[in-house]
Parts: structure tokens; sequence; C-alpha cells
């Protein structure tokens, strides 16, 4: 809202610095100076409410160290996040980008439903919460909004350039130019085509999924397209989900998730940028960097009362939009085939119960007893079995966050 009260200030009159408002980078700072000041100022009036309206956490005692301490301690924290996003974004985002549009409708999207999951849990004494079917059918009714849009939304395309044998490129320039002794143009398409690292110009397209089908398989491409984009908001936000069970660990993690994106959001909307690295440049997609912005500004801010010992837990109205939004947010940069690498961390905790829980049923049949692979899954629990503390187990997953990160980026000049 204050993005379109400038743009008109701008127009008619002519105040000193309004024209910082045009640019991306700045609107980006305000956006995370102005999610941080909600988290952390207004975040401690929120959990006193909660603190107040006794929405404390009920824990199941597993024997881990310092576990039963953290009875009671407010719950639903996710709110905080929510606001916390959602306010620098509608101030500072252009709201007519399509981009923007659908990240504001995955966060309260995924919000309401982690939200009723965890109402049910503090005020139903539930201690199962929303039924697992039910959250599933939440994750892909979001995936077949963000799916559907994204193939035939008509703003939402990618430039590809076209030489005179026709062969497309990733290059990002919208004028006739010549490299060598060839000619180039631009020129916007719709396209299921996406980035995929250590792959011949970083391209991959999921129409060719069908290509076995012979001549016209290209109209079947939403399908398969759709299909990904299921499976990946799925698996990201139950991996969040999963995450979210130490102090700060979730937090931390999808905050240098966030910059990592918020990055790649920016250089695939610029095209010099996205010219010299060779990616994909996808028209408008740079003002994704201010929501980035203010997603990995909700997150520290959050963190501010959810690090070691923790004031709030996030629940589930936290971990499933956080994962959604990573999720959502990679997809529409066309770097979802990133996730393995960047969400890592995420992938670990998902693959250590499914290892745990496939490991256990097969030893209980074959053997009569089940057994198990770790001490405890999802994969932190394993370690704080072995005796490390909570914060020095979430440190060193940081620490593997970070490196998965750098490792995203790299893997954009990799051929």
């Amino acid at each position: 809202m204050l993005y379109y009260l400038f743009e008109y200030l701008n127009a008619h009159y002519e105040f000193p610095g309004l024209r910082l408002f045009q640019y991306i980078t700045f609107r980006t700072s305000l956006a995370i100076i102005i999610s941080l000041i909600i988290t952390t100022v207004y975040g401690r009036r929120i959990i006193n409410y909660l603190h107040k309206m006794q929405v404390g956490e009920t824990v199941r005692n597993l024997g881990l160290e310092g576990q039963m301490q953290k009875q009671g301690t407010p719950t639903m924290g996710g709110i905080m996040i929510l606001m916390g996003i959602l306010i620098p974004t509608l101030l500072l985002a252009n709201l007519t980008n399509v981009y923007v549009l659908l990240m504001i409708v995955t966060t309260i999207w995924m919000g309401a439903v982690g939200f009723v999951d965890d109402y049910i849990k503090v005020f139903k004494k539930n201690k199962e919460g929303l039924a697992g079917r039910f959250k599933i059918v939440g994750q892909v009714g979001l995936a077949l909004i963000i799916g559907w849009t994204m193939y035939f939304n008509p703003n939402i395309v990618v430039r590809q350039t076209v030489d005179e044998t026709g062969v497309s490129k990733n290059t990002a320039p919208m004028v006739l130019r010549q490299k060598g002794e060839k000619f180039y143009y631009t020129q916007d398409v719709k396209s299921t085509i996406t980035n995929i690292p250590f792959y011949k110009n970083n391209e991959f397209d999921y129409a060719k999924v069908l290509k076995f089908l012979g001549p016209g398989y290209e109209k079947y491409a939403v399908f398969v397209f759709i299909l990904f984009v299921v499976i990946i908001i799925t698996a990201v936000s139950n991996g969040a989900n999963l995450t979210d069970g130490i102090d700060g660990l979730a937090t931390g993690t999808s905050a240098i998730i966030g910059i990592t994106l918020g990055l790649l959001a920016y250089v695939s909307g610029n095209t010099v940028i996205a010219d010299y690295l060779n990616i994909l440049y996808i028209p408008n997609s740079g003002e994704l960097m201010i929501f980035a912005g203010a997603f990995v500004g909700a997150c520290v801010g959050f963190l501010w009362y959810n690090s070691y010992p923790a004031q709030v837990f996030m629940g589930d109205t936290g971990s499933l939009a956080i994962g959604g939004i990573i999720a959502a947010l990679a997809i529409m940069i066309r770097k979802e085939l990133l996730i393995p690498i960047l969400c890592g961390v995420f992938l670990i905790e998902v693959t250590s119960v499914m290892l745990q829980v496939s490991y256990f049923k097969y030893t209980k049949k074959r053997f009569g007893e089940g057994k198990r692979i770790f001490l405890m899954s999802p994969l932190h629990h394993h370690y704080q079995k072995k005796g490390y503390h909570e914060a020095k187990i979430v440190t060193r997953f940081w620490i593997v966050g970070i490196l998965l990160a750098i490792i995203t980026i790299i893997t954009l000049k990799l051929r």
C-alpha cells in the first residue's frame, strides 16, 4: 500500500528520496526492518496474550533431556511469523504482481491449515490435531492453485533467446544482439521449463517426461507439472513441520533458505545477472525478493524468542506455513529442483523418519520384533538421545544449512 502511495507522490510531486521506492533492494531492506520490529517488539505482546489464554504446549515424555521443562510454553507463535510476513508485503510490494499474490495466498492458506491443527490440539485437547488426510488435502489444494496459475496465467512467462536455428538458450536480453557470427532475438513464452543443476544449459522441461507419447505430447505437460508441484509442496511443508522439534532449529534453517531464495529471485528477475549466470530470466519475479525479505525478517525476529530456551513455539501454524512458502517461492522462480540441496536439512529429517518407520515395520514383520536404525527420529532427536545439548545440535544443523545454501548458489554456474 505504501508502494502505491509513493508511486503516486513520485508521479505528481518531486520530493527528494521518493525514487528510492522504485528499487527492489530498498523496499526489501524496509521489509526486513518492519518484519523484525513486528516480530520482536509486538511479538512480546502476542506471547503474553498466548500466556493469558493458556495456549500452552502439551509435551509427551519421550525421555529427552530438558523436555518436560517445556510443558506449558506458549505455542501457536506462528501467528507472529505470519504477521511479520504479510504486513510488510502488503505495505511494500506491488500487489498487482501475480507472484506476490500467489505468495500471499500461500501464506494465508498454509497458515490457516496449521492454525486449525493447533486449535484442535490446544483448545479441543486432542493431541493428534487435524487428521493427516485433511492436512494432505490442504497441501494438495494449494499445489493445484499454484500449479494451475503458473501454467495458465498469461503474466507468468519465461524469456528465452532463440537463434536462427530455433535452438532455445537461457540468455535474458530483450533486444536483438550478436554473439560471434550469430544473431539472437528474445521472446516471452509460456513454458514448463525450469532450472536444474549439472545438466546441459541448466534446463529441464517437464513436458519432455511425456515425450514417449509421440507428437502433441506438450499439451499434456500441465498434468506432469502439477504433479511435481503437489509432490514438492507436500514434501517441503511436511519436512519443515518435522524439523520443528527443538528450539530454533526450523526457524534458523528457514531463515537461511529464505535468504538464498531471495537472492535467487533477484537474479532471476534481473536481465543482466540472469544472462551472466546463464539461468532463466523470469519477468517480474524480482518483486518476490520483497516477500523473501519479509519472510527472513519474520524468521529472525521469531528466533529472538524461539532460541534456546524457547519462550514460544511456532506450532503447525508456523511450520506448515514456512514449508509451503519455501516450496511455492522455489517453484515460482523455477528453482524447485534445487530443493533437495537447499532444503537438505528438511530432507534428512523426513528421510530419517521414513527409514525408521519402514525398518521398524519390516523387522517386526520378519523377526517378530521391531528394530530401529536411529535411537529416535527425526534425526535431531537421535542426537539428543546421544547426549548432545539442544543448542549444539541446532548450531551444527545451521552450519550444514549454510553450506547447502552456498552449494545451491554455486550450482548455478555448473554444467
